[in-house]
């Protein structure tokens, strides 16, 4: 996939899921992850994930640099949640570009949330994450995570040509542990990363999804 193929192209809602029936885990338990509580919520559904994606998240942990962690932020994201980011989001471009059509809007707003009806994080398929230190500082990535295309200039997107050498490095260092055990990034968020969704589906020519949308409970 060497274009940048949006949440919103049709051929990604094509893709069919056939779930597997994963449970989604406490990714706290353990303690293995440095988990951070920015986007902690009552019932603790930031913290899930499927039990095969943070099995892949704690090997690539294993692969990075001594010194270095993974920083996770949020993984499980309610259906009901996300349709309110989609659409918060896409009131937000709607009022500063009134004259889009609803696709020009529906493709604006998947640069930075997924269209509901196939949301990698409502699969509890994807992850939102940074590098840390073994003092637990956050590395320079570019960005703060979840930094929209607007407020960043695009350097949100993995490949933007303007942040420092540095950040490109630790994005380099993030992607090639992330990659090593199959997880795919989204390329307009560098912080954004799935196994077993639609998007990584596509990404790995897969006929099929392994995860599909689900309630917690």
């Amino acid at each position: 996939m060497n274009e940048i193929v949006l949440m919103s192209d049709p051929k990604i809602a094509a893709i069919p899921v056939t779930d597997c029936g994963e449970p989604l885990v406490d990714v706290r338990l353990g303690g293995s992850l440095a988990v951070d509580s920015r986007r902690v919520d009552e019932s603790g559904a930031f913290a899930h994930l499927r039990e095969g994606v943070l099995t892949r998240l704690l090997k690539a942990q294993r692969l990075l640099p001594d010194g270095i962690r993974l920083l996770f932020i949020e993984g499980y994201r309610p259906p009901a949640l996300q349709r309110h980011y989609f659409e918060r989001y896409a009131n937000e471009l709607q009022a500063d570009n009134p004259s889009w059509s609803p696709t020009q809007l529906r493709d604006a707003a998947s640069r930075y949330v997924s269209p509901p009806e196939i949301a990698p994080h409502s699969a509890g398929a994807a992850v939102d994450l940074t590098l840390i230190s073994a003092a637990g500082r956050e590395l320079d990535m570019g960005t703060r995570v979840n930094a929209n295309p607007e407020e960043s200039d695009g350097a949100c997107y993995m490949d933007a040509g303007n942040v420092s050498s540095e950040a490109r490095a630790n994005r380099r260092v993030l992607g090639d542990a992330l990659t090593a055990v199959g997880l795919v990034n989204y390329p307009t968020e560098w912080w954004h990363w799935s196994y077993g969704d639609r998007y990584w589906a596509l990404a790995t020519e897969g006929d099929s999804a392994m995860y599909g949308p689900r309630e917690l409970g």
